[in-house]
């Protein structure tokens, strides 16, 4: 399944509520799995972003539907990045 590296950035609610990321990350976490998706890993950042996220989900669509559900919560803006595995990259650069 494609991975997907997700640049996230709070927004000013969701800097105000930032207490509540646990249970906010538990949610996202649980909407994935609903979409057949899985969040691999979250971290909070320091520097240009306020946290990233490694997703894998079965296509474009499913990613897309899951960062706009999350978004739409108000808490965050993101980036979405198509990640290429190792075992990915040998069939990129045949296509060269």
């Amino acid at each position: 399944m494609p991975h997907y590296v997700v640049l996230m950035n709070f927004t000013e609610q969701g800097v105000k509520d930032v207490k509540n990321i646990l249970p906010r990350i538990a949610n996202a976490r649980q909407l994935a799995t609903s979409k057949g998706a899985t969040l691999h890993s979250y971290f909070m950042t320091l520097g240009q972003h306020d946290a990233v996220a490694v997703i894998e989900a079965p296509d474009d669509e499913t990613i897309a539907s899951l960062v706009l559900s999350v978004g739409g919560a108000g808490n965050l803006r993101s980036t979405t990045l198509r990640a290429f595995t190792i075992d990915e990259i040998p069939d990129v650069l045949r296509k060269i």
